[in-house]
Formats: structure tokens, C-alpha cells, sequence
């Protein structure tokens, strides 16, 4: 029989709250943990290995991880604290790999070489200014760079094949980049929690209600089939994707004013075609178009999903009101509050470029997004793709510095000032940072028993670098990756 008072109660079954899950079970095995998901299995949304580009994102190709200097250098700051927060993530996995409680490592990453390709001759001269900067970092010691055709074709034979054009082009690479299947890692987790003491996983359940009670635990109403139950829970967590911006509303903190969500949808195309599958095996970045928002950079990348090789183009944007791949059309609507009108609207009055550029992605053709993709692969037949919904997207509306709405592409954890409630809004780099997150909020929300003696051991044979700074010990940062490397078989 479940019990309707638990410890912790984590809403959403996806890379998020199975993290979280799996921690705080680590920490603490006495614990009661209840997950519920709206869906009648876990990690299906924007975890699932389909509804995401699956990269570890590691900063080593993703251009919109660093920026230009007023001098014309590249700041390489946001890309280096990226990488730190990946670093985390392979050293829990590889944590739980040892400990058996996740399986083979090829079940759930596997080595892809991570490249940045650009053409013309201003793309080469960023690009290039990024490979120094970001080859002088330890972190990025490994990059290589080059302009050299003929060693392109080595690096990625389908997208130098019959390329006719005299523009300039280079690219960077650095080979133990990874593709990783976040949704089997969740499901994983899910698994191994299912068989612990004290843990409930209730699926086909959505929460509609929740309301903080006078002892400070929350009553949070839950509806699983048509029938209604109320669970109190010491500590809530919002890991829903783009639902946890409504339950974020529905909890009434006062943290949690005045954000509001904007939701981008995304497609791919994909090849399963076995002997263009063959021909290539890495994830290739290129330059986002202007306007485009950054989750929109174009790539090309190998995907290896429940062992079965293809290749993924995208992602096309576009505009939907639904905050969850199946989620309501009135999503959005249902989301604007008098705290937040102003910020939505001023986002929208602010970002026409962005509103265009989804307009012209939602109107493209098959032959269009075919189109797009002869820029990276020339030879590419319509006939060889198909098209491929992702998992949806909403990213963060807050009030910025200056009092207006501001379009925020990243991921903020929202926590209560007693710490008995967190929320996770936004998106990428979301899952490859999960964990550094997920330890965050158990800094915030579990501050006293993080403090003691018992759990800073225990953290630390999870994550041998917790307490320390990955960004400034480099030193450690190498140690570290050549561990994870090795048992995550990562290793060129």
C-alpha cells in the first residue's frame, strides 16, 4: 500500500527527477520517495533519446558557448563552466556504472567525436579564434583544428564528399565527445529506484493542486485514472520540463513571480539509411542563422539510440503553444498571469527576429529542410530522410536588469526561501548538466544534512571532485576526466 506522507515528492519522471531520485536514495536510504508521471511511462517527453540532439554537451562544438571580445578574441567563460558541469554528470555515471546500479556503458553513451564546421571566410576567422582560446584552456587542450580538405575528409567523408565550393572552410575537433541516451539512463535510474525501500513510482498520475500547509510540508493533490488522492511531502521537486512552469504557478511561491515560458517546438530530419549511417560517426555544429534562437544551431550527428546507429539534421524550429510534446494547446494561455504579462509582452515586442525566423521554419518545405541540409551534406537525396518531432522547449521569460521581459535560453532552478520546494524551468544545456544541478538544489533545499559528515563522504565517493572547483583546478579537472574516460569508455 502507498503511503500518502513521504519525505520527498518528485513530479515528472524525466532526466531531472530521476537524478534527484537517485541522489538523495545514495544519501540517504531511509528516505520516502514518491515520483509521479503524467504519462504511463517514465522519460518520455524531451528525456526520451528521439526527442533530443543527444549531445554530451561538453561545450567542444557548440558555437553559442562562446562569444566575441570587443578586441576580437573569443570569451570562452560560458564554455568552460559547461564543461565543468558535464564533467559532473560522467563522474556520477560513472559511479553508478561501477556500482552496477547503471548498465554497460554502451547501453547509454557511446564515443562520438565532437567537430565545429563553418564556411566563409569570416565563420573561419571566428572559428579559428575560438580554437585559440579554447585549445589554451586545459579543459580544451585536445581540440584540434584545421583547414585542410583533405583532413576534413578524414574527419567526416559525407560532408566533404563532392563539396565543389572554393569557400574557405574549417573545422575543430575533439575525438572522445560523446552521444549520449538520456531517456536510457532515466529509465535506468527509474528502475533501480523502484526496487528500494520506500519508493513509489505512480505513473498515469498529474498533479493539480498544491498548497503549502502551516507545518511548512506541502499537500499536493494528485489525479492518477480519475481518482484523486492528497500526498504530503516535506519536500517537492518540479521536474516536469515545460510542465513545471504551470506547477510552479500552482505552489504560489513568491521565488517563482513573474516568469513566464515561451515555447519552441523542433524537428529533425533523419537517416537510417545503413550505408550513409556507416559513412559517418560524429556530431558536426555549425553557425546558427541570424535571428534563430541558440537551441536552433544546425548539426549533423551520429545517434546511437537501444543500440542502433543513425543520423540526425537539425533542428527546425517552430512555434506551438503546447509547453509538452503532449501537453494542450492552451498551454501558454493558461500560463499568463498580472505578474508576468508585462515581461511576455515586452519579449515579444523585443524579439521580432526571433518571431520571424519561427514563422519562415514553421512555412519550409521538405525539399526546404533537405535544402538546409545540402549545406553540410551536398549529396543528401530527399528520399533518404524523414521527418522527426522532438520533444518541446520552453524557454525561461523573466524581468531582466533593466525592469523588461527578458528571453532567457538557458536553465534556472527555482527554489522556495525555506528550501522545502524547487523548481527546474528552461532548457539547454539541461540534461548533460543534471546532475550539477540536481546537486545544487540539495545544497539549497538539504542544507544542514549536506553540511554533515555522513553525506560530504558520501558525495564525494559519488562525484570525487565535490567541493571543488572544476573551473579553477584544472589539474583535477584532467585526473578527474581521465577516470570517467576510462570507465565510461570514452577513450579514442
Amino acid at each position: 500500500m502507498t503511503s500518502n506522507i513521504v519525505d520527498v515528492l518528485l513530479v515528472g519522471g524525466g532526466a531531472m527527477s530521476t537524478t534527484l531520485g537517485m541522489l538523495l536514495k545514495q544519501l540517504d536510504p531511509s528516505l520516502s520517495i514518491t515520483m509521479v508521471e503524467r504519462l504511463e511511462k517514465v522519460a518520455q517527453e524531451s528525456t526520451d533519446g528521439w526527442n533530443n540532439a543527444g549531445t554530451g554537451h561538453a561545450a567542444y562544438c557548440e558555437l553559442n558557448y562562446t562569444s566575441p571580445n570587443p578586441d576580437g578574441s573569443t570569451n570562452i567563460d560560458k564554455a568552460v563552466n559547461i564543461n565543468a558541469a558535464f564533467e559532473v554528470s560522467l563522474q556520477f555515471w560513472s559511479y553508478l556504472v561501477e556500482k552496477g546500479l547503471l548498465p554497460e556503458p554502451a547501453q547509454f553513451i557511446n564515443r562520438v567525436p565532437h567537430q565545429s564546421f563553418v564556411w566563409g571566410a569570416d565563420n573561419v576567422k571566428k572559428l579559428k579564434s575560438r580554437f585559440e582560446a579554447m585549445s589554451a584552456h586545459p579543459a580544451f587542450r585536445e581540440m584540434q583544428y584545421t583547414e585542410d580538405k583533405a583532413t576534413m575528409t578524414e574527419w567526416m567523408p559525407l560532408i566533404m564528399q563532392n563539396r565543389t565550393s572554393d569557400e574557405p572552410i574549417a573545422a575543430t575537433r575533439i575525438e572522445h565527445g560523446s552521444d549520449v541516451n538520456f531517456g536510457a539512463i532515466a529509465r535506468n535510474m527509474a528502475k533501480f529506484l523502484e526496487t528500494q525501500d520506500s519508493v513509489n513510482i505512480e505513473l498515469n498520475a498529474e498533479v493539480e493542486g498544491l498548497k503549502q500547509l502551516p507545518d511548512g510540508t506541502w499537500q499536493v493533490t494528485v489525479d492518477q485514472k480519475g481518482k484523486r488522492r492528497d500526498i504530503q511531502a516535506k519536500f517537492v521537486f518540479l521536474g516536469a520540463g515545460g510542465g513545471a512552469l504551470p506547477l510552479l504557478q500552482k505552489s504560489g511561491i513568491k521565488e517563482g513571480k513573474g516568469y513566464g515560458g515561451f515555447p519552441v517546438s523542433g524537428q529533425w530530419l533523419v537517416c537510417e539509411k545503413p550505408e550513409l549511417v556507416e559513412q559517418h560517426h560524429a556530431k558536426v555544429y555549425g553557425a546558427a542563422p541570424i535571428g534563430a534562437p541558440p537551441m536552433s544551431v544546425p548539426h549533423l550527428d551520429t545517434r546511437i539510440i537501444d543500440g542502433k546507429k543513425a543520423i540526425l539534421f537539425g533542428p527546425f524550429a517552430g512555434f506551438t503553444t503546447k509547453f509538452l510534446k503532449q501537453g494542450s494547446v492552451f498551454d501558454l494561455v493558461k500560463s499568463v498571469r498580472s505578474d508576468n504579462l508585462g515581461n511576455m509582452l515586452s519579449v515579444g515586442k523585443n524579439n521580432m527576429d526571433l518571431t520571424k525566423y519561427l514563422i519562415s521554419e514553421v512555412r519550409q518545405s521538405h525539399k526546404d529542410r533537405c535544402d538546409s541540409l545540402r549545406n553540410f551534406f551536398p549529396d543528401a537525396q530527399d528520399k533518404d530522410w524523414s521527418l522527426a518531432y522532438a520533444g518541446q522547449r520552453v524557454q525561461i521569460i523573466k524581468k531582466g536588469p533593466d525592469g523588461a521581459g527578458k528571453l532567457e535560453f538557458g536553465t534556472e532552478a527555482i527554489v522556495s526561501e525555506d528550501g522545502s520546494i524547487a523548481a527546474l524551468l528552461g532548457a539547454s544545456p539541461g540534461a548533460s548538466t543534471t546532475v550539477n544541478t540536481m546537486i545544487n538544489i540539495l545544497e539549497r533545499s538539504f542544507a544542514d544534512r549536506m553540511k554533515s559528515d555522513e553525506w560530504q563522504s558520501k558525495m564525494k565517493e559519488m562525484v570525487p571532485s565535490y567541493g571543488q572547483s572544476l573551473v579553477e583546478n584544472t589539474d583535477l579537472l584532467l585526473e578527474i576526466r581521465s577516470r570517467t574516460l576510462e570507465t565510461l569508455k570514452l577513450k579514442p
